[in-house]
């Protein structure tokens, strides 16, 4: 197991910031793939951002120039910078790490957080 610890979700205005953080125990990223995923009320959870084992980043086309993702080797870290929210922006986000050489779909990847609310009013 590879626990996973989220923070950084809270209620904000459209167009604010945040900046979401997970932490690793026990383990370095530097052998993983990582990602952020999401899951808004009544919907599938979505791939939003990932950090490939190779150190690639990509992200949901809805997301790229507003999202920012990296990631801290040294402390096992990653990090979601979230700037021109919108409401639609809403979810639970969730981070996850895995063996998987990158990906885009949930079941790639082996290991989860538990979560972290962002609710962004209009």
């Amino acid at each position: 197991q590879v626990p996973l610890v989220e923070s950084g979700g809270g209620l904000v205005q459209a167009g604010e910031s945040l900046r979401l953080s997970c932490a690793a125990s026990g383990v370095t990223f530097r052998f993983f793939a990582t990602a952020w995923f999401r899951q808004a009320p009544g919907k599938e959870r979505e791939f939003v951002a990932a950090i490939s084992r190779t150190g690639i980043t990509f992200y949901k086309d809805s997301v790229r120039g507003r999202f920012t993702m990296s990631r801290d080797n040294d402390k096992s870290t990653v990090y979601l910078q979230l700037n021109s929210l919108k409401p639609e922006d809403t979810a639970v986000y969730y981070c996850a790490a895995g063996t998987v050489m990158n990906g885009r779909t949930a079941n790639e990847y082996d290991y989860w957080g538990q979560g972290t609310q962002v609710t962004v009013s209009s």
